[in-house]
């Protein structure tokens, strides 16, 4: 339940406004109005492709795990197409099963010394490892010169077995001393291949060098691959159909979050009130939307995003606007969490801002509560406190004029930075098998 703002406080403002405060004077927000409105366009769009989408699963998952079931090549090209275009998600069951299949079946955890091509072993490598298969990377020693060490040259002219090749060495851990020499060797001559293939190949190759599967953004490369995908001979209508239109589905999802979002922000009036702050509240958005996409993990966008603009918000305050003295109080309430710590704090900013920080955190413990799993929300208030104490740490370097060393930074910058918050904010709001 919302808490409502104490009006209380008024005449130790007036001794506030007096204080000349240091102010970052951010940029206003660029989009405005721009995604704040969803309308019943969108929302009927949205029934239509969600109907769409679960007919177009019925097919995709008929042709793909049981049709081309028996043949390991075609199938796990299909699961790596599901991959890129952003599907895989729809169907984790079937594409867990079918890789411990795999794995079980064709030794892909043995020194194989099979007749695989470089594509196929590569790519089986890949899916394997993203999946958490124990795969040796010694299944590669094959496809070495035992005469000079090197690779066999004769692997230089299968560009496609090359790319998934190089695609396989960012999935290397530490010692892997073959995987370190492929890369070395896959990106060397995937340059050189750019000049003597199809455009589209080259452009796969720029890509892929630029940023490897395992380094990009889900959602952005699946919208870049569905052109690739659709020129293909070999490509499967009916799942190139279906990333189309779970693409648009999602998206269409995307929007109607963010419209909820931008309306929550604007009712805060944090533009009049806190005019100090970052308005990035569209760009956060976009940011968690990168870490999650999918439609099952819509409360955790909401709940993650609202965190993380206060999360900013609470950075400026301590970076500059707020004075010393006011930041130790402040400190403390945070420490003490509790509503009645907002009438003691010195300025109304500080008020406005602490009750909208226990506004969400109670969000955030009713949601957990549906789920059962309130406990959880304990944990976000600590993290959350103990951010606090890190900015203030700061903070206090910068008022004594004291410079920390290398071991006192990191042990306060290893909270400040927000890597911990963030990730228990979304760890908590994950559900099902993902949170166990």
């Amino acid at each position: 339940m919302a808490l409502e703002a104490s009006s209380t406080a008024q005449s130790q403002n007036s001794k506030a406004d007096q204080i000349v405060r240091r102010t970052a004077n951010y940029h206003p927000s660029i989009w405005g109005d721009q995604f704040m409105h969803y309308d019943s366009e969108d929302m009927i769009t949205y029934a239509h492709k969600q109907q769409e989408v679960e007919e177009l699963k019925l097919v995709v998952r008929r042709e793909v795990f049981k049709t081309s079931a028996d043949d390991f090549s075609t199938q796990m090209k299909l699961i790596d197409a599901i991959q890129h275009l952003g599907v895989a998600y729809h169907f984790e069951k079937e594409i867990e099963e079918a890789l411990e299949h795999l794995y079980a079946t064709n030794h892909f955890h043995d020194d194989d010394d099979g007749d695989g091509d470089l594509y196929n072993v590569s790519l089986g490598f890949r899916l394997l490892r993203q999946h958490g298969h124990n795969v040796s990377c010694r299944i590669f020693n094959k496809f070495k010169d035992t005469k000079n060490g090197g690779f066999k040259e004769s692997l230089i002219a299968d560009v496609l077995g090359m790319l998934s090749f190089y695609e396989a060495t960012h999935l290397r851990v530490h010692g892997e001393d073959i995987l370190e020499e492929a890369l070395v060797f896959t990106t060397k001559h995937l340059e050189s291949a750019t000049t003597h293939v199809s455009y589209q190949l080259a452009e796969q190759i720029l890509q892929a060098l630029e940023r490897p599967l395992r380094k990009g953004l889900e959602r952005l490369c699946a919208r870049r691959y569905m052109s690739t995908y659709q020129d293909e001979a070999s490509h499967n209508e009916a799942l190139l159909k279906l990333a189309k239109s779970d693409f648009n589905l999602v998206q269409s999802l995307h929007k109607q979050e963010l419209s909820e979002i931008i309306r929550w922000w604007k009712e805060l009036e944090f533009e009049k009130k806190l005019p100090f702050a970052r308005d990035r509240i569209v760009e956060l958005y976009f940011w968690v939307v990168g870490v999650y996409f999918e439609h099952q993990y819509l409360v955790g966008r909401k709940i993650l995003t609202k965190v993380m603009a206060l999360l900013s918000i609470m950075d400026d305050i301590y970076d500059a606007f707020g004075t010393f003295e006011e930041l130790e109080i402040f400190t403390e309430a945070i420490q003490r969490w509790h509503v009645n710590c907002m009438d003691g704090l010195p300025a109304d900013y500080m008020q406005i801002f602490y009750h909208a920080v226990l506004n969400v955190f109670n969000e955030i413990e009713e949601e957990m509560m549906k789920e059962g799993r309130a406990y959880r929300a304990n944990y976000a208030k600590e993290a959350w406190k103990t951010s606090a104490k890190a900015y203030f740490d700061e903070a206090k370097w910068f008022h004594e004029g004291c410079i920390p060393n290398m071991e006192e930074y990191m042990r306060v910058a290893t909270a400040s930075v927000g890597n911990t918050i963030y990730t228990f904010n979304y760890i908590f709001t994950l559900h099902g098998r993902h949170c166990n």
